[in-house]
């Protein structure tokens, strides 16, 4: 079978689908792969054809002003680029679809354009779901914080009216239905990057969505990596956005582990300069990424922005964490992984490098936290992975091709 993916530009969306694109491939499928071109090694290092479709507009987004909520600086024009590059892309998108068709579209559950797609050109759409899936009876905005204050709800809120209705406006003047927005109906068939135990109500999703793990695979092209040192290694990583530049706190982070019993791999992004970060300890290496499946293979805790991506790794490879989050869908995730016993959750504002020094070792020192980890690592490994995945794919598509009942019927 011929399969077309659609994804956001953005590691954390991407890099899930990578395992299950490579096992397509291996079990002898095409697979057809629509992103920015950021992503295009990665893609064609696991076998996919690769076609360039809109731009990287995380990467254009403005630097948040500090002390004040990124996601309220943020949510108009991030939406302004995601509806500009929506309307640019689209029409090149359907055409390459109906040039090559595919058997399904499997598309990332914040795309605008995979489900639009997938119906404009007759062919069955498959949600692929890095973070929390939603349902009847859950829903992902029960998890954020707090509404912001009354003046800045009300320009995020008519942001949101806005985007909607020109999306509206944009699906019907396709012929085709207004796709999800932010957590909307799910779609009919749906790959969910988590194990279910970490899902909130997890027990209350049907036979519609599959909850399949993560999987740790198709990265070889992310490069090479060797723990050099003797002693425990911490891992730093606010995640590939540039939403999450603080060079305040990784000097902050120098502060607490330079010349610790830490040896330190920190990673800092592609927008922060190392020399906004004054001298480097030698216990401390630096770098913009590392590849971060290598590293976890050898942390022994991960000190995070608690990115679901991330957040599954971790778990995929045994590893506690400390959890600074930057962003509200990650205030979530952080303070499910102090529910769950897997590590701690710190408030950005107001961190010491006392504090973070104590967390880490007091995550790395407690013994309940790591047999809680070693216990969801188990979970997370045994939910399938990208294996699981591809069969549910192969068997929901032949299912739909020979006119058997589908997922709900």
């Amino acid at each position: 079978m011929h399969f077309s993916f659609i994804s956001i530009p953005a590691a954390g969306h991407v890099n899930p689908t990578l395992p299950v694109v490579a096992e397509l491939i291996r079990r002898g499928h095409r697979v057809t792969y629509f992103t920015s071109v950021d992503f295009e090694q990665r893609i064609r290092t696991v076998g996919a054809t690769f076609r360039a479709s809109g731009e990287n507009w995380l990467a254009s987004l403005p630097v948040p002003i500090p002390g004040q909520p990124a996601r309220a600086q943020l949510m108009l024009p991030m939406m302004k680029r995601v509806f500009d590059d929506l309307r640019a892309s689209f029409p090149a998108l359907v055409e390459h679809l109906r040039g090559d068709p595919p058997d399904a579209v499997c598309f990332d559950a914040m795309t605008l354009s995979g489900s639009m797609a997938a119906e404009k050109v007759g062919v069955p759409a498959i949600a692929m779901m890095p973070t929390y899936a939603t349902n009847e009876h859950f829903s992902l905005r029960s998890l954020l914080p707090a509404a912001p204050p009354p003046e800045m709800a009300d320009e995020m809120a008519k942001a949101a009216m806005a985007m909607g209705r020109l999306v509206a406006e944009f699906a019907a003047g396709q012929g085709v239905r207004t796709p999800r927005l932010f957590d909307g109906p799910p779609a009919p068939f749906n790959i969910v990057f988590i194990p279910r135990e970490f899902q909130p109500l997890g027990e209350t999703f049907d036979e519609r969505f599959r909850f399949v793990g993560p999987s740790a695979g198709g990265r070889e092209s992310d490069g090479e990596w060797t723990h050099k040192g003797s002693n425990p290694l911490l891992f730093i990583s606010l995640g590939t956005t540039p939403l999450n530049r603080r060079p305040d706190f990784f000097r902050m982070c120098l502060d607490a582990f330079g010349q610790s019993k830490w040896d330190v791999a920190m990673a800092i992004g592609e927008q922060t300069n190392p020399t906004e970060l004054g001298t480097i300890p030698a216990n401390v290496r630096i770098q913009a990424f590392f590849p971060q499946l290598l590293v976890l293979r050898q942390a022994d805790v991960f000190l995070t922005h608690a990115g679901m991506n991330s957040t599954m790794e971790a778990l995929y490879f045994d590893v506690p964490m400390v959890a600074v989050p930057q962003q509200p869908e990650q205030e979530a995730t952080a303070r499910r992984l102090e529910e769950l016993g897997l590590g701690r959750c710190l408030a950005a504002e107001d961190l010491t490098p006392s504090e973070l020094l104590g967390a880490v070792s007091e995550v790395s020192a407690d013994e309940q936290i790591r047999q809680n980890v070693a216990a969801m690592s188990g979970t997370v490994r045994g939910a399938g992975g990208a294996g699981a995945a591809v069969t549910a794919i192969e068997t929901h598509v032949q299912n739909l091709l020979t006119g058997k009942p589908g997922p709900t019927g």
